[in-house]
């Protein structure tokens, strides 16, 4: 059974509290960069197996950049997914208005891998639109390190589960490879995802995103369970949320029941 959890991490919802990451997930994270410079001198590989360097991508367009490896059961899917669903909509076109770039940070990842990836999702965002301004590459460690340092992407390998574990989330690059904004999950909203492009295209660096994460985890099939650390997320994931509902509906039992009291009190006096 494949074995992957996106576990959902809302921070907004914790009041700015934070647990503790449990070991399993000490180093993972994205530190945000904005207006920080990718390596344009970096080379790679690109679905069609021709050596290509990043600067090929920028210089007029701004670039929809997902750092994601091509052999992952689930989570880069979702993601690669989530941009074809928020990119569906819009007039904005790639390969005319701006381009896509899906780099893996796996290096064991090949220029076939990258092909069938590219092929998929180009389908699933149109059967007439072509593969234009859609680019899949891998590449050595050294270039995959220049480029996940230079945008604050941090993962690590879990020998445990022979998987990679890591956060999803897309960034929107200048057409001088700026790092303009970071958008976190696995659903882009097309208007997000339209005004990020448009503001970056016009090298306008945006504000911090919030940072509502998923995690990509293990399953254990020989246990049927998640793992302990998961759950302890989940739980206390849970717990804060529970508190902030109860809060609120507290707060507004209480504001109710003065209004109540306020207006009998004024049906008594006349």
């Amino acid at each position: 059974m494949k074995s992957l959890l996106p576990l959902l991490w809302v921070l907004p919802l914790l009041g700015g509290v934070t647990p503790k990451l449990p070991p399993e997930l000490q180093g993972v994270g994205i530190d945000q960069k904005l207006n920080a410079q990718i390596p344009l001198h970096a080379e790679f590989v690109d679905q069609d197996g021709k050596t290509v360097r990043l600067e090929s991508y920028f210089g007029r367009q701004p670039v929809l950049l997902a750092l994601v490896y091509f052999r992952c059961p689930m989570l880069c899917s979702q993601i690669l997914s989530g941009i074809v669903s928020g990119l569906r909509p819009l007039s904005l076109q790639p390969g005319r208005d701006f381009n896509v770039v899906a780099v893996s940070f796996d290096p064991q990842d090949t220029p076939a891998t990258a092909r069938e990836k590219r092929d998929e999702y180009v389908r699933r965002y149109s059967a007439k639109a072509g593969a234009r301004g859609w680019n899949f590459l891998t590449g050595s460690p050294e270039s995959i390190r220049a480029v996940t340092e230079a945008v604050g992407f941090r993962y690590r390998w879990d020998e445990r589960s022979k998987m990679f574990l890591h956060l999803s989330g897309i960034m929107i690059l200048t057409p001088e490879g700026r790092v303009a904004r970071y958008l976190y999950g696995v659903e882009y909203e097309p208007k997000d995802l339209k005004l990020s492009l448009i503001e970056a295209s016009h090298e306008k660096i945006g504000s911090a995103a919030d940072e509502a994460l998923l995690f990509c985890y293990h399953y254990d099939p020989a246990t049927g369970k998640y793992g302990a650390a998961v759950m302890n997320l989940l739980r206390a994931t849970g717990f804060f949320t529970l508190c902030a509902l109860g809060g609120t509906l507290t707060f507004l039992w209480r504001r109710n029941l003065r209004e109540d009291r306020t207006a009998l009190k004024r049906e008594w006096q006349r």
